[in-house]
């Protein structure tokens, strides 16, 4: 019997010819010529009794393919057309490496890609995955060195573009951060995994992600576009890593709209109330790049630990399942400190003012004395305030509030001392000479940090022996009585007469 042919596969191919073709049928032992139509096709190899493979001889048009064997021609209507379709040209490959071991996603762009029937890495054929006129998906064989990447249609083979074998571990993903994110894209993802260094490109199924930063562990990203669940891969010289799932959702962006306070200390710690909208289910609130713990958290207003930070202003975002919402600046502001005081001393009733000098101290809130809160409190520049001092007893750190935190006194003098009011009860002798000059020891208590004496209004040296006894040189005076006044920080003393005697 004749042979029979039912197929010709590939049934197109360029003018030029050299276009391997496989001819299925029956009947073909002993095939003794292959032709389209009365051209001689070349390399002809009988595989089977049903199938022939050959090389199309040059020619144009639709030509029918016939195979002549021992007991005659086919005459079955098989047509193989020759087209002028352009020959594949190849651009880019992506990623231009890959493990070893093969199995990685590449992908092929170029021009007059379509209907390919094999994509080779050298010698050995990749599995192609998608196909379309500008790009083709493979998963590349195994291999080593550098080879060609080459893709072959029915117009015929393209140009070689290297390729190259590495032996750096193949990435490896092990978490997304968040699972999911809105349709729009937009939001930041975080990946984590192994192997992660000079990742080339991170997908969202068939969509690239916008690299923001990459370490060996960590990659954050901002995710495009999408729907649905789809796989994340990243992609290094050396291979692309395994899958895992994210979720485009359609629940509403956060928004936030305040920060109560806008400003905390570097330490952090301190409560923050962020109000917005669409905030339900936050799994992450960023001060920057530091994440805060979450404490309270509603569809309106989320309460969070903030998390230290240098001084600076950075950006405070929450994440939901429906992506990142618009920043707001946050200030972290250092901590006050009081070196010094003027004066240090003051009455134990409070009321006379106090200038505080320090660093830090533009923004003020507090100033305590003790546990006593000041008044009056003015700040001067970020390195001086005047207060007015409370009531008090004793020697007492004298600290300043800020939203930077709360001074310490472990630097400088920060210490205030409340003095009792002086007091005088008695004189010795209580009269002498009216030329003055006379050595007066003036008894009582409080009399300590005495900075004056006069004896009726004039100015008298002393010594301030201890808190009971002052010695004091009584000036000059007319003959008759006038009154002794000590003073100090905390006031006046009561009065007592002295006598000047006639001369």
């Amino acid at each position: 019997m004749a042979p029979v042919v039912t197929s010709v596969s590939p049934a197109q191919g360029p003018p030029a010819g050299g276009t391997s073709v496989t001819l299925t049928g029956s009947g073909f032992t002993g095939a003794t010529a292959v032709r389209f139509g009365p051209s001689l096709a070349t390399d002809v190899v009988v595989v089977s009794n049903t199938q022939i493979t050959a090389r199309t001889p040059p020619g144009s048009g639709t030509v029918k393919v016939t195979v002549t064997g021992p007991s005659g021609t086919s005459t079955q209507n098989v047509f193989f057309t020759y087209t002028t379709v352009a020959a594949p040209v190849l651009t880019a490959l992506s990623p231009a490496s890959g493990p070893t071991t093969g199995g990685n996603t590449v992908t092929i762009t170029g021009t007059n890609l379509t209907a390919a029937t094999q994509v080779l890495f050298g010698p050995n054929p990749a599995t192609i995955l998608t196909n379309t006129p500008t790009q083709i998906t493979v998963t590349a064989p195994t291999g080593t060195g550098t080879t060609n990447v080459t893709v072959t249609t029915p117009a015929g083979t393209s140009n070689p573009l290297p390729y190259t074998y590495t032996t750096t571990p193949t990435p490896t993903i092990t978490n997304l951060n968040p699972t999911s994110g809105p349709t729009t894209g937009g939001n930041t993802v975080t990946i984590t995994g192994t192997n992660l260094t000079a990742a080339t490109q991170v997908l969202f199924g068939p969509n690239p992600a916008t690299i923001l930063t990459n370490t060996p562990t960590q990659i954050t990203v901002t995710a495009p576009t999408g729907t649905g669940t789809t796989n994340v891969t990243v992609t290094t010289p050396a291979g692309t890593s395994n899958p895992l799932p994210y979720t485009y959702t359609t629940t509403p962006t956060p928004t936030i709209t305040n920060l109560n306070p806008t400003s905390g200390p570097t330490t952090g710690g301190n409560t923050v109330t962020i109000t917005g909208t669409n905030l339900t289910a936050a799994t992450s609130v960023k001060f920057g790049i530091n994440s805060a713990t979450i404490l309270t958290n509603s569809a309106t207003q989320i309460t969070v630990s903030a998390p230290a930070g240098p001084p600076s202003s950075v950006s405070v975002t929450v994440t939901t399942a429906g992506g990142t919402s618009n920043p707001l600046p946050y200030f972290y502001i250092a901590a006050p400190t009081v070196s010094d005081l003027s004066p240090h001393f003051g009455p134990a009733t409070g009321s006379n003012t106090v200038t505080v000098f320090g660093s830090n101290l533009s923004l003020t809130t507090a100033v305590h004395f003790g546990g006593n809160p000041a008044t009056a409190v003015t700040v001067v520049s970020d390195s001086q305030l005047t207060v007015t001092a409370p009531a008090g007893s004793g020697t007492v750190a004298v600290t300043v509030t800020t939203p930077g935190g709360t001074s310490t006194p472990g630097t400088g003098n920060p210490y205030y001392t409340y003095l009792g009011a002086p007091v005088l009860t008695s004189l010795n002798p209580s009269h002498g000479a009216s030329v003055g000059g006379d050595a007066i020891v003036l008894t009582g208590a409080n009399l300590t940090y005495t900075d004056a004496v006069t004896f009726g209004g004039a100015p008298a040296s002393f010594s301030a022996i201890s808190d009971t006894q002052i010695v004091a040189t009584s000036p000059a005076g007319a003959p008759g009585t006038v009154n002794v006044v000590a003073h100090t920080p905390a006031g006046n003393s009561n009065a007592l007469p002295y006598v000047y005697d006639p001369a």
